[in-house]
């Protein structure tokens, strides 16, 4: 059983690439053959990855943004220092997990509680499932949301995800619920940290991930905002792919670089990207160019970026852009190492839960289970609480990351067969090639 096991994973993503001297090309993909199981050992990874980065990230969350609130919080950032040092009176954050800035993990015993940055993307896994589609409708997503959304005060929403919220209680479907009409908020983050797991259903096929989560994406957001997220949903369809990089460090740089031609040429977040790829580039230590994307968005408003005058988003602190920014900066000086990646996210500053999140769960993905596990050189909890945020789910809200990875085969395998045109042969999916092609937004 153990050498089948290794046998199939062997085979994860085993592709033939034609005509591809450079990897920084577009290239035509020949034959894409994948593991069914080592594929569920790799969703196992992105749900782990994914809360670990969360937790730690949410130690910082809101704390330096920059820009001081009129409480006199969010002042100043951090640097590398600041990881790890004991008795830190400074630390503000939202909910004050941790005294130190350092990883939180739940211990085997324990169970991970779930967040705004992995809840919704829950549902929408849920969703998938239960109506047995690959695309859900408008009344899909807004029943979803009445049913397992709380509408007491705390019901873990902020932003453009309630106001969204609450057009849908009203009866508003989406997509209206991110007209600029009717949510005022449709250019924050909110979007980026729900719908990047549709990249993982669709490995390698970043036009129908793009599909597929069109409309949950644009339940929250539009333009920037928008187009931002179809950045992370490119990113995690990527991953799904075996290139000839070398290392982790050039796969990330190019994948990267293809999420980036989506974006418009003259979007402050295209050109947000271009900045912090130019400093990084260049040789300039992160804190130099997180210090640098603060001065040229948040101060001088340059590009068009005028959300940091907006008091209301506590001068732009869960705007989309500025997160964007910062999650740049952690992708790209992260250079494919988990934990340096979830480091430089957590002391990033701004809403620092949501970009950890994202790479975690992303490279969390790209190491799987195991990976992640000797990474930190530890076990972690399997369990994980979805009722912490939300409601209506079985068995108290308690599940298992070997069962949402399963989940995730399930939608998978859907995919696959009605999207992808798959064939299943004694547990390795084969696909017949398709042309790598990202389309900018428009």
């Amino acid at each position: 059983m153990q050498k089948h096991k290794l046998i199939l994973l062997s085979l994860f993503l085993l592709i033939s690439i034609a005509g591809c001297k450079n990897p920084e090309t577009t290239f035509q993909v020949e034959t894409l053959q994948y593991s069914r199981d080592a594929y569920g050992e790799k969703l196992y990874g992105f749900w782990l990855g994914q809360c670990i980065a969360n937790w730690t990230g949410l130690i910082t969350e809101m704390d330096k943004i920059g820009i001081p609130t009129k409480e006199g919080k969010g002042e100043g950032f951090y640097t590398r220092e600041d990881w790890g040092k004991p008795d830190q009176p400074n630390i503000w954050g939202s909910n004050n997990y941790s005294p130190i800035i350092d990883f939180i993990f739940a211990k085997e015993d324990s169970i991970w509680g779930a967040d705004d940055d992995t809840d919704i993307e829950y549902i929408y896994q849920e969703l998938l499932l239960k109506h047995q589609t690959t695309q859900l409708s408008p009344e899909q997503i807004r029943q979803g949301w009445l049913d397992h959304i709380l509408e007491e005060e705390e019901n873990y929403l902020w932003v453009s995800n309630q106001q969204a919220f609450d057009l849908m209680r009203k009866g508003i479907l989406p997509p209206q619920t991110s007209d600029p009409t009717l949510n005022s908020q449709f250019e924050m983050i909110d979007a980026q940290l729900t719908t990047e797991i549709f990249g993982l259903f669709a490995p390698g096929r970043p036009d129908i991930a793009l599909e597929m989560a069109h409309l949950p994406i644009r339940t929250t957001a539009q333009e920037n905002a928008a187009w931002i997220s179809e950045f992370y949903v490119i990113m995690y369809s990527l991953a799904g792919l075996e290139t000839a990089h070398p290392s982790l460090k050039e796969k990330t740089k190019w994948m990267a670089m293809e999420a980036r031609k989506r974006l418009p040429e003259d979007s402050y977040s295209a050109k947000m990207f271009d900045f912090v790829k130019g400093n990084y580039e260049a040789g300039l230590p992160w804190e130099a160019t997180r210090d640098a994307l603060h001065e040229k968005y948040q101060i001088l408003q340059e590009d068009g970026y005028d959300l940091a005058t907006r008091e209301e988003y506590c001068h732009g602190c869960a705007a989309a852009g500025i997160n964007f920014g910062a999650s740049i900066i952690s992708l790209l000086y992260g250079e494919g190492d988990l934990k340096e990646t979830i480091k430089i996210g957590a002391l990033c500053g701004w809403d620092s839960d949501n970009p950890t999140a994202t790479w975690g769960g992303m490279l969390g993905f790209m190491y799987g289970k195991e990976g992640v596990e000797k990474a930190f050189g530890r076990k972690f909890s399997n369990k994980f609480w979805i009722h912490r945020t939300r409601k209506g789910f079985p068995n108290d809200g308690i599940d298992t990351f070997e069962n949402m990875a399963d989940k995730g085969l399930q939608i998978l395998d859907r995919v696959m067969q009605e999207r992808m045109g798959g064939k299943l042969e004694n547990g390795v999916w084969s696909v017949e090639k398709s042309a790598l092609q990202i389309i900018p937004a428009k």
